[in-house]
C-alpha cells in the first residue's frame, strides 16, 4: 500500500512539473503586450508653462537630471534567421524601463541640458529625471489640467514615459518618435494632480546615422506645459 501512494504521487510530481514546463514554453512564445497608443497633444496656448532647462523650473517638479551614455553591443542573432547573417547588436542600457537604476550616472543641472555631449558621429546618450507635479505653477492651479512634456533634442529623440514608449505602427506618431531636429510633445497625462510622478527618460541619437554626422547630442528644450 505505501509503494503504491508512493508511486501515486511520484507520478502526481511528474505531471506537476510537466505541466509546469508547457506553461512557461507558452509564457515564452506569447507575444509581448503591445505599446499604448500614443495620445495627440494640444496645440493651443498652453496654460502654464514651466522651462525645465532653467534651476527654479526643474526645482519645480523636484527633478534631477542623470545622463550617461548608450552604446551598440554585439548580441546573439535571432532564431530563423536567414543563412549568412551571424552578427546582430542592441543598444545597451536599456535605460527607458520602469524603475532602471539611473543612481550611479553623472549628475547634470537643469542648463547642462543644453551641453554639447557625446562622441560626435554615431553616438547615443540617455536622460533620466523623475517629474512630480506641482500644486501650483505661479498662479495656476494644476488639479485637473492636461501636461504635456516637451523634449527637443538635437538629432533625434525617443521618449518613455513611466517606463513605456507609447506608439502605433503605420501612423505618423504625435510624440514619442519624430525625424531629424523635431520636439517630442508627449502627453503626461489627460488630468494630472499635484504630487503625481512620472519617470522620464530621453533616448539622444545624432543623426542622420547612415551620415555619422560632425555635431553632438544636446537638448534645444525641454518643458512641462499645462493645459485646461
Amino acid at each position: 500500500m505505501r509503494k503504491k501512494t508512493f508511486r501515486y504521487l511520484i507520478v502526481c510530481a511528474a505531471l506537476a512539473a510537466a505541466s509546469a514546463i508547457i506553461l512557461l514554453a507558452a509564457s515564452a512564445q506569447a507575444p509581448a503586450s503591445p505599446p499604448p497608443a500614443p495620445l495627440m497633444p494640444p496645440s493651443l496656448v498652453p496654460s502654464a508653462t514651466v522651462n525645465l532647462m532653467t534651476a527654479e523650473g526643474s526645482a519645480a517638479f523636484g527633478a534631477a537630471w542623470r545622463t550617461a551614455e548608450a552604446r551598440v553591443v554585439e548580441v546573439e542573432p535571432m532564431a530563423g534567421r536567414m543563412p549568412g547573417y551571424d552578427k546582430t547588436f542592441d543598444m545597451q542600457p536599456h535605460a527607458g524601463e520602469a524603475n532602471f537604476d539611473d543612481s550611479k550616472w553623472q549628475v547634470i543641472e537643469p542648463k547642462g541640458l543644453a551641453d554639447r555631449r557625446g562622441g560626435g558621429k554615431s553616438s547615443f546618450l540617455w536622460y533620466r529625471t523623475t517629474l512630480t507635479i506641482p500644486a501650483k505653477v505661479g498662479d495656476f492651479d494644476t488639479t485637473g489640467a492636461k501636461a504635456v512634456f516637451t523634449a527637443y533634442v538635437d538629432d533625434y529623440a525617443e521618449v518613455w514615459i513611466n517606463g513605456q514608449m507609447p506608439r502605433r505602427s503605420g501612423y505618423p506618431s504625435p510624440a514619442t518618435i519624430q525625424g531629424l531636429n523635431m520636439p517630442n510633445r508627449v502627453v503626461l497625462a489627460e488630468t494630472v494632480n499635484p504630487g503625481d510622478k512620472f519617470q522620464i527618460a530621453v533616448f539622444g541619437i545624432n543623426g542622420p546615422m547612415s551620415v555619422a554626422p560632425s555635431n553632438f547630442i544636446f537638448f534645444r528644450d525641454a518643458k512641462v506645459e499645462f493645459y485646461r
